[in-house]
């Protein structure tokens, strides 16, 4: 946690990765206006607050705003993709809507790792926090696989699908099923909650969509279970 108009503004040029910024929203300065530029050119999140609850998370001088570092330094997925095809090698993505649970995330990060897939892409806003129970979940994933945050993933999806991947959506609403499906090409994925699943904005831009078949008497996967699967039978493929 770091505190302070100034300290927080070198932190971010400095390079450090800031997970959310809490701002008193009743304050206004000079300053304050440079921070805020500075957090939206690099999509970190913003939350508007009391005072009060400033001074719950600190009683030292935090001029109205604090900040949390990342644990991990995010990526950018254009490196992520450039990289990937310099080396010959077609990406594999993992797209994450909406996964709000801290267990959750740590748990796929740890399985992409382990599956070779080359990144993961989370949203600026409505996704899990990267915290401690992420870290102890990941089981030490997180410094292996490159974490990219984004500020709108239809545009995410968008870009992805002019660099030449394939859009894979992953529901059991449908008829297609992940064995019958060949892998190799370039793909990036897309995870959805378990309450809500792939909002239908990104749904619309799948170029398919795909169902892990289940013959049991429970219609649905964990997500961190579904991604085992469809990431092992991705690693099948290559």
């Amino acid at each position: 946690m770091i505190f302070g108009i100034r300290s927080i503004i070198e932190n971010i040029e400095s390079g450090n990765s800031i997970s959310k910024v809490f701002i008193n929203k009743n304050i206004n300065s000079e300053l304050l206006k440079e921070l805020f530029k500075l957090l939206k050119s690099n999509n970190i999140p913003i939350s508007k607050v009391p005072k009060e609850k400033l001074n719950k998370i600190t009683q030292k001088n935090h001029q109205g705003v604090i900040a949390y570092v990342s644990p991990v330094h995010f990526v950018k997925l254009s490196n992520v993709i450039q990289s990937c095809f310099e080396q010959g090698r077609n990406p594999k993505i993992l797209i994450l809507d909406n996964i709000t649970d801290s267990r959750n995330l740590g748990a796929i990060i740890r399985t992409a790792c382990c599956s070779n897939i080359d990144a993961l892409v989370i949203p600026l806003t409505n996704s899990a926090p990267i915290n401690a129970d992420t870290m102890k979940t990941s089981a030490g994933a997180l410094a292996h696989i490159s974490i990219c945050r984004e500020k709108n993933l239809v545009n995410t999806i968008k870009y992805l699908k002019n660099s030449g991947l394939e859009i894979i959506g992953l529901s059991e609403k449908s008829k297609s099923n992940i064995y019958d499906f060949n892998f190799k090409k370039p793909i990036a994925i897309i995870l959805g909650s378990e309450e809500k699943g792939i909002s239908k904005e990104n749904l619309n831009l799948c170029d398919i969509i795909l169902k892990i078949p289940i013959t049991g008497p429970i219609s649905s996967l964990n997500v961190s279970s579904a991604a085992a699967i469809v990431c092992y039978e991705i690693l099948k493929h290559q």
